[in-house]
């Protein structure tokens, strides 16, 4: 499955933009693809690749749309949109973080991804993560990361699930604005598109509510995880 090839119409429909601007993205050789003949293809989890980084670097406005789009191409399959309760637990979250380095932070979010007891090999999600991490850096700015592989794979987990850690100390994780970053959520999904979904959604609160503010005045596993949850209500409440 993530390494089947996708007609131009099927890409389109996969990361949520219409078929000219997809056309647009090709002839402009903004984003990677195959030609075979007079067509082009997608390698499935290049695309999905582009498709997370894109996400992350996307105007207030241009994610807004995107959610918004995402949100509704997943409503006749998801009765309950509501990710945070269905993907992440308190004690899937740790408000006090040790770690004081790049290298550190992600092996500690490793760490904490194994007390969810889903995944099946945290050596491979580590390797994938270091590897997402040398190409870009998953800090979105504003003090938050969102560490994930950069190639999904739907074999890493029985489930997917997001746990969160703060670090005591904030630290350069490489956000493009400069900023120290102290929130970090580790996203891992079985499925390609709950991913950019879950990243959509991850990202909409992060710029468009406070919950980062939020978070990081919470002492708790527990009054983290109802700040999480409430500020994903209230986005969904206001769509």
């Amino acid at each position: 499955m993530p390494h089947r090839k996708l007609s131009l119409r099927q890409a389109a429909r996969h990361i949520r933009i219409s078929e000219r601007e997809l056309f647009h993205l090709v002839q402009r050789d903004e984003i990677p693809f195959i030609r075979q003949g007079d067509d082009v293809v997608f390698e499935h989890r290049v695309l999905d690749d582009w498709a997370q980084r894109r996400i992350m670097g996307l105007s207030s406005r241009m994610l807004s749309e995107h959610h918004r789009q995402e949100t509704e191409g997943r409503a006749d399959r998801d009765s309950d949109d509501i990710l945070i309760k269905r993907l992440c637990r308190p004690e899937w979250i740790d408000p006090v973080l040790s770690a004081k380095t790049k290298p550190g932070v992600i092996r500690d979010m490793v760490a904490l991804a194994v007390t969810t007891d889903l995944l099946y090999d945290d050596a491979a999600l580590q390797r994938e993560i270091e590897e997402r991490e040398s190409v870009s850096s998953t800090a979105i700015g504003g003090g938050a990361a969102f560490l994930h592989a950069r190639y999904h794979d739907p074999y890493y987990a029985a489930d997917s699930f997001i746990v969160l850690g703060k670090t005591v100390q904030p630290i350069f994780f490489g956000a493009q604005d400069g900023d120290q970053t102290d929130l970090f959520f580790l996203i891992c999904c079985v499925d390609d598109a709950l991913h950019l979904h879950v990243l959509a959604r991850l990202c909409m609160l992060a710029h468009g509510t406070e919950l980062l503010s939020d978070l990081r005045a919470a002492t708790s596993a527990e009054e983290m995880y109802n700040i999480l949850l409430n500020a994903e209500l209230e986005l969904l409440k206001a769509m």
